[in-house]
C-alpha cells in the first residue's frame, strides 16, 4: 500500500482524491499496489469540500507523518510551496507537484534535494504526457527545438478574435467561462506560459534561467488588423513559447508570432495545448490535448504517484551526467533572428513610405510584404520584412516612431517558419 497527502485540496486536488477512488481497480492493477489518500492541507479548515478525507491546515501533520509515502504539493505559488516541499525531501518523502511558478524557480535546487522520486508532467499543459515524452521517450535525441502554445487562456482569446471580434469582449467572455483569472496579466502577459517553457528547457538541455533571463511578451497588443493581415497572407497568430539550439546556445523566448497555416500547431485552437518537438533522430513529434482544468491535470498527477509506486526512480530533470560537452548558454533575445511583421499608424501625406523604408534600410531591414489600410483620417502602413536581427529591428522602430507623421506606438509580431 502506498499513502498519499495532499497539500492543496482545491479544484485539483479534489480531482485527484475522487479519480483515485473511482478509478481504484485500474491503477492498483497499473501501479502494483494500492493507493490510498490519508490526509489533506487546507488553508481554510471551514470551507466546504466533496472529499472524504481527514484536512489540516498544517502542511508539517503531512511532510512528517512517518506513514505517508509521498506528498503531492498542489498549492501553488512559490515562497510558501518551495518551504513545502523542500520539509517533504528532508523528511524522505517523494513528491509530485503540479507547480510550474515553482519549478520555474526552483526547479535545480530541488533536484540537488532530491533523494527520492520527484515527478512533475502536470506542471506543463496538463493532462499532455510532455515531461515523460521529453524525458524518456525522446531521450535518445538532441532536442532541436521546442514550439508550444502551453496556454489555453490565450489560445481561446485568438481563437475567438479570428470570427471578428474585439479582443477586451473575448477576454471578459474567458473570465466568465473560468478559462482567464480576475486579474489575467499572468495568462496574457506570457508568464505563464515562460514558467512552463523554462521547465522544459531545462530537461532539454540542462540550462537553469530564470522568467526574468528570457523573452516574455504577451497577447495585450494584438488587434484585429493583426488577425486581418494574417489571413490574408495565410497565417496564424498564435502565443508560443520557444526553445531553440544552435550551436552552442539556446534561444529562449515567449511571444505572439506568425505561423503558416499549413503548420500542425497552427490548427490548435480553443483552449487546447499543443507541443512540437524537433530531435535530431525523430523528426518533429506534436503533443496536443486539454493543458488545464481538475480532471485533466488530476490525470497527470495520478500518474505521477503510480510512477512512484512502482518503483520507478528517474532522474528529476532526465539526466544523470551533463548533457552536453560544451555548456549551452543562454542566447541574448537581441541576437534572435526572424522575420517580423509591423504595424504602423501614420498621418496620411506624401513621403511617409519612403521615409519610413529609408529608416529599414539604414538598419538592415528589407520588406517582404506590405499592406494599406486607411481608417478614419489616418492610415495603417502593415509591413512583413524578411529575415534579421532583433537589435536592429528595435532600433529602426525606435528610430521610426520619433518621425513626426507617426501617431501611435508601432506593434511587431515576430513571424515564425
Amino acid at each position: 500500500m502506498v499513502k498519499i497527502g495532499i497539500v492543496g485540496v482545491g479544484t485539483v486536488g479534489e480531482s485527484v482524491v475522487k479519480n483515485l477512488e473511482k478509478n481504484k481497480d485500474i491503477i492498483k492493477a497499473r501501479a502494483g499496489k494500492e493507493i490510498i489518500v490519508k490526509s489533506g492541507v487546507v488553508r481554510n479548515i471551514n470551507k466546504k469540500r466533496d472529499v472524504n478525507i481527514k484536512l489540516t491546515t498544517d502542511y508539517k501533520e503531512i511532510t512528517r507523518d512517518k506513514e505517508i509515502d509521498i506528498v503531492v504539493e498542489l498549492m501553488g505559488g512559490v515562497k510558501e510551496a518551495y518551504e513545502v516541499v523542500k520539509d517533504a525531501l528532508n523528511h524522505g518523502k517523494s513528491v509530485v507537484t503540479a507547480n510550474k511558478a515553482l519549478l520555474a524557480y526552483h526547479r535545480f535546487e530541488l533536484q540537488q534535494l532530491a533523494k527520492t522520486p520527484f515527478e512533475y508532467e502536470a506542471s506543463v499543459a496538463g493532462g499532455i504526457p510532455i515531461i515523460k515524452a521529453l524525458r524518456d521517450g525522446l531521450s535518445a535525441n538532441h532536442i532541436l527545438e521546442i514550439k508550444g502554445i502551453i496556454n489555453g487562456t490565450c489560445n481561446y482569446i485568438l481563437t475567438e478574435m479570428k470570427k471578428g471580434r474585439d479582443y477586451q469582449e473575448v477576454l471578459k467572455e474567458a473570465q466568465h467561462l473560468g478559462y482567464a483569472e480576475a486579474d489575467p496579466t499572468f495568462d496574457v502577459g506570457g508568464f505563464d506560459t515562460a514558467h512552463k517553457l523554462l521547465i522544459l528547457a531545462s530537461i532539454a538541455y540542462n540550462i537553469d534561467a530564470k522568467p526574468e533571463d528570457i523573452l516574455i511578451e504577451g497577447i495585450e497588443n494584438i488587434n484585429l488588423t493583426d488577425i486581418e493581415f494574417a489571413r490574408e497572407f495565410g497565417y496564424e497568430i498564435k502565443l508560443l513559447g520557444i526553445a531553440k539550439k544552435s550551436d552552442n546556445q539556446i534561444s529562449l523566448r515567449v511571444h505572439p508570432a506568425l505561423i503558416k497555416n499549413s503548420q500542425m500547431i497552427a490548427k490548435v485552437d480553443g483552449v487546447m495545448n499543443a507541443i512540437s518537438v524537433e530531435g535530431d533522430v525523430v523528426g518533429e513529434t506534436m503533443y496536443y490535448g486539454p493543458g488545464a482544468g481538475g480532471d485533466a491535470t488530476a490525470s497527470a498527477v495520478i500518474s505521477d504517484i503510480i510512477e512512484i509506486a512502482r518503483g520507478n526512480v528517474n532522474p528529476m530533470l532526465g539526466y544523470k551526467m551533463p548533457l552536453e560537452n560544451e555548456k549551452l548558454t543562454l542566447k541574448p533575445s537581441d541576437e534572435i533572428q526572424t522575420k517580423y511583421y509591423l504595424r504602423i499608424a501614420v498621418n496620411d501625406k506624401l513621403g511617409v513610405l519612403e521615409k519610413i523604408a529609408n529608416v529599414l534600410a539604414k538598419n538592415s531591414i528589407s520588406v517582404e510584404s506590405f499592406l494599406q489600410k486607411p481608417k478614419n483620417g489616418y492610415v495603417k502602413l502593415l509591413f512583413a520584412t524578411h529575415k534579421c536581427l532583433e537589435k536592429n529591428i528595435k532600433k529602426a522602430l525606435k528610430e521610426i516612431e520619433e518621425l513626426d507623421f507617426v501617431l501611435k506606438p508601432i506593434n511587431f509580431i515576430r513571424i515564425e517558419e
